[in-house]
């Protein structure tokens, strides 16, 4: 961007003002992705977490919570606060804060950040740019703001999600003496677990799963040995080209495409699923007899197994070759959610594990997949559940009056897989509406409830469906 008569930034969603009159600070943050053009912006999420006594976001709670939420394929590109001219780069400091908690320190020197603030007094949207994420960079106003007409198909179009599942059970021995190393050896099972993903012994096969009729592609094989750790994202384009070739690894993600869609949407998009394999054979030079090797332990020692369950969403472009989308998309979305896993685990080893299970959603409003980890030790309908999913409901700026975060919400991929269609469905099966079409019961001075949108019908504790409460 060589001058502000071409600098514009896009979005994709409707702009959130913070309300008139409220605290000059850091009040949400700038969601874009490295496959869309720079300083587009798909989606804006509050900023729920303040240092105590202060205005200042608490960076920590923040990229943990985000590291979660949103898939890879997107990420944090600058923040939007309340105040003056002068907060703006405050808002630009605050993203490339955060973005280094997320991304690591050599992620942010390269990266076009935006500040956006609002006028305390007049509620005045305005965006400024830092060309980059130095904190030396000067930063310069925006002088075209573009209202994208059709956001969906923006995303969509060129886009499709990448899902992958790994049931993962980890054998960890403790010595008696000393139980509190069994978080050691918690941590050491999972960086060999890690490492294990990017072993050039692993395989990664991808298909889709859009059963739409016999012409769908065979799968694609992936080797450990073909992957590239250090590829830059937003270069998309030039990766295609460079990848030609008849080998699969080659393809990109539009071998998986399907070229005629009804709509443009979450719901409709392309979906590859990657699934995990090791391959323990080679060639040998000799013959060799299977060896079995006992090695005794020093001391009395006791085994855990802690069973982990991984599921991870992420979003490309489908001119990414599919070696790229496995190196720089699904291995490290499996990174981070074995490490907040762990996170959660280490406290608890020598008691009841928790039972975390992540889950993905499409929230009305939000034009991106979202993925929440619920702990379902006590049921969704425990306190602190409901207390999680309030703070959801918070920064997603989603209304506290309907369901919209709970399990039965999710995304339902079986659906897809297996009934054949192309569109990706939410929710159960359930009657919906019940109410519709019966007459009134005549009785006087009853209650008479207002229920918003629709509503799907348990039958006394259907499913274990408890409706006591709504979010």
């Amino acid at each position: 961007m060589a001058d502000d008569s071409t600098r514009s930034v896009t979005l994709l969603c409707r702009p959130k003002h913070p309300s008139k009159g409220s605290d000059p600070g850091i009040h949400c943050w700038l969601i874009g992705s490295p496959f869309l053009p720079p300083l587009t912006i798909v989606s804006i999420l509050r900023c729920i977490h303040t240092i105590p006594s202060s205005s200042s976001p608490d960076l920590r709670k923040e990229s943990e919570d985000l590291k979660t939420l949103i898939p890879k394929g997107f990420e944090l590109i600058g923040a939007l606060a309340s105040g003056d001219d002068t907060i703006a780069r405050a808002a630009i400091d605050a993203a490339r804060g955060i973005r280094k908690h997320l991304y690591g320190e050599g992620t942010v020197d390269d990266q076009p950040l935006i500040g956006a603030f609002s006028s305390s007094d007049s509620g005045e949207l305005r965006f400024f740019v830092s060309e980059s994420g130095n904190a030396s960079s000067r930063i310069e106003p925006v002088s075209s703001i573009i209202q994208e007409e059709h956001p969906e198909k923006f995303l969509w179009e060129n886009g499709c999600l990448i899902r992958c599942e790994l049931p993962i059970k980890l054998p960890i021995y403790y010595p008696l003496k000393n139980p509190t190393d069994i978080e050691k050896a918690y941590v050491q099972a999972t960086e060999a677990v890690i490492a294990k993903l990017r072993d050039p012994q692993a395989v990664y096969m991808l298909e889709t799963l859009s059963k739409t009729g016999p012409d769908q592609p065979p799968p694609a094989i992936v080797r450990g040995v073909q992957l590239d750790f250090h590829t830059d994202l937003s270069k998309t384009k030039s990766l295609a080209k460079g990848d030609g070739g008849s080998d699969a690894s080659s393809l990109s993600c539009s071998y998986f495409s399907i070229n005629h869609k009804a709509a443009f949407s979450m719901e409709n998009a392309d979906t590859i699923h990657v699934s995990v394999l090791f391959n323990s054979l080679g060639p040998s030079s000799a013959s060799d007899a299977p060896i079995a090797e006992y090695l005794p332990v020093l001391e009395e020692a006791r085994l855990v197994v802690v069973d982990i369950k991984l599921d991870v969403l992420c979003y490309s472009s489908k001119e990414l070759p599919l070696r790229h989308a496995v190196s720089c998309l699904v291995i490290p979305s499996l990174t981070d959610q074995l490490n907040i896993l762990q996170n959660f685990m280490l406290p608890n080893l020598l008691a009841q594990h928790p039972q975390l299970k992540p889950y993905h959603y499409s929230p009305p409003g939000i034009l991106h997949p979202i993925t929440v980890l619920y702990e379902l030790s006590f049921g969704e309908t425990e306190m602190k559940q409901v207390e999680f999913r309030r703070s959801l409901h918070s920064r997603l700026g989603l209304p506290y009056d309907r369901p919209l975060l709970r399990i039965a919400n999710a995304l339902d991929f079986s659906k897809l897989k297996n009934s054949g269609t192309a569109s990706l469905q939410k929710g159960s099966a359930l009657l919906r509406d019940v109410h519709i079409g019966i007459p009134s019961s005549g009785v006087i001075g009853g209650t008479l409830s207002i229920v918003q949108g629709s509503y799907e019908y348990h039958h006394y504790l259907q499913d274990g469906f408890n409706d006591s409460f709504t979010v």
